[in-house]
């Protein structure tokens, strides 16, 4: 599919290398570009005569979609289209990123979030149609399609379905990093822009992952193994388990965030980032080899988006370091410190400083306490010093005649368990006197 990239800027030089790589995200061919700094048309988003050169532009490439850098309004989308040479297809960025997410939806979970953002994208138009149709104008004619007095009602009663059908999904989630707490294990999220290599960094840090190893043996990590050089790699999520003794530590890799996204977007995507936002740690891994204003406008977004509903601390991974020299990292490092305080730099790709990364996780994470414990000998003594080898950090168990001591350590939870664990062999061991 070949396509023409547009984009209008109100002042200064428009930069395109974004929405080219999304087109290229897509699967589309760019074969052409038109831009404009002006302040925007209402008809055309353009000007006139830019609109005419791009029709110009797309006639003489063959092009079969001309993709904008701008939200377009209904109106614009039809009158661009009336330009342009018959067949070819106007979208906006939006569109586009629609798009993607739905060529990369795997899970039920990802497929509804895509549904609910285009039923979103597409309920103020059919609204419009609906106001059209009341003043007995012809939506038709303006490029919004024929009216249907149903589909508005259809798209609203179809939003309110599948945000159900994703909060029981949530629910279920939610347990089970619960489960998954009171297991004792800690949560972390890796977080951050698009193509930052938050997949790459996942598979360093799991332990049972090799960051080079033939993904055909993992089918079940599905887009989220993959580490590639291309936007939007990630649409769900995966969880791998991560060694950082005496810690039982997941990591969970997480849907890129991206520059100028509209509320009903993001919000259709909540729940994919509720395991960003209810983690016990948060990596927000960043391309240090990027321009070092651009990085500052993507954490600037990144931290817009954690700080909403987050509530764990963030620790920022300057990734890509095997990328830039020790003076344009330390430079970069003092021009982000505001966003960025105290950084950990690490190259996912060749293992660079891994080992302090992990360092670092272990440091941040909710600190562990020590316990000992007295358990009276029944048939299910056992099974619960068992439980605590699984759970917790053992240091020594003595075995007595009549009893057995446990001296361990473990996050807060998982020593209210042993506690009760303990009161119920007690209290078994008392009836059974």
């Amino acid at each position: 599919m070949n396509a023409i990239i547009a984009k209008r800027v109100d002042s200064g030089t428009p930069d395109t290398t974004e929405i080219r790589e999304l087109a290229a995200a897509a699967g589309y061919t760019v074969v052409g570009e038109v831009t404009q700094s002006r302040t925007a048309d209402a008809a055309l988003q353009l000007g006139e005569g830019k609109a005419e050169e791009l029709a110009d532009v797309a006639d003489r490439s063959e092009a079969t979609t001309v993709i904008f850098d701008n939200r377009l309004g209904p109106y614009q989308t039809y009158n661009l289209g009336q330009l342009l040479p018959e067949g070819v297809e106007v979208i906006d960025r939006f569109t586009l990123i629609l798009e993607i997410f739905g060529q990369r939806a795997q899970t039920r979970k990802a497929q509804l979030q895509v549904e609910l953002a285009e039923l979103r994208y597409e309920l103020p138009r059919a609204e419009a149609k609906t106001s059209l149709a009341k003043r007995e104008e012809h939506p038709g004619f303006m490029g919004l399609g024929e009216y249907d007095e149903s589909r508005e009602r259809d798209i609203k009663a179809q939003i309110s379905r599948i945000k159900d059908e994703l909060e029981q999904i949530e629910q279920t989630e939610e347990h089970r990093r619960e489960r998954r707490r009171d297991s004792g294990f800690d949560l972390v999220a890796l977080a951050g822009y698009t193509n930052a290599g938050k997949s790459t960094l996942l598979r360093r840090l799991a332990t049972d992952l090799e960051v080079e190893e033939n993904e055909d043996l993992h089918p079940d990590l599905d887009a989220t193994a993959e580490s590639q050089d291309r936007l939007f790699t990630t649409l769900g999520t995966t969880t791998r388990k991560a060694d950082i003794e005496p810690r039982d530590v997941l990591v969970t890799d997480t849907v890129g965030f991206i520059s100028d996204l509209p509320h009903w977007l993001v919000e259709s995507f909540k729940s994919t980032l509720d395991s960003v936002y209810r983690a016990d740690l948060v990596l927000l891994v960043v391309d240090v080899s990027e321009d070092v204003d651009e990085i500052h406008e993507k954490l600037v977004t990144s931290h817009d988006t954690l700080y909403e509903r987050n509530e764990a601390p963030i620790v920022t991974v300057l990734n890509k370091i095997d990328q830039v020299s020790e003076e344009e990292l330390a430079e970069k490092r003092e021009a982000l410190a505001a966003l960025a305080p105290n950084p950990v730099t690490v190259s996912a790709k060749e293992g660079v400083n891994v080992d302090g990364l992990l360092e670092r996780i272990d440091r941040e994470l909710p600190d562990w306490e020590e316990e000992r414990l007295v358990l009276p000998m029944t048939d299910d003594t056992m099974s619960v010093v068992s439980w605590l080898h699984d759970n917790a950090h053992v240091e020594d168990v003595t075995y007595g005649d009549e009893d057995v001591l446990v001296a361990f350590e473990a996050r807060p939870a998982v020593i209210s368990q042993a506690r009760s664990r303990a009161s119920d062999l007690q209290t078994a061991a008392a009836e059974s006197a």
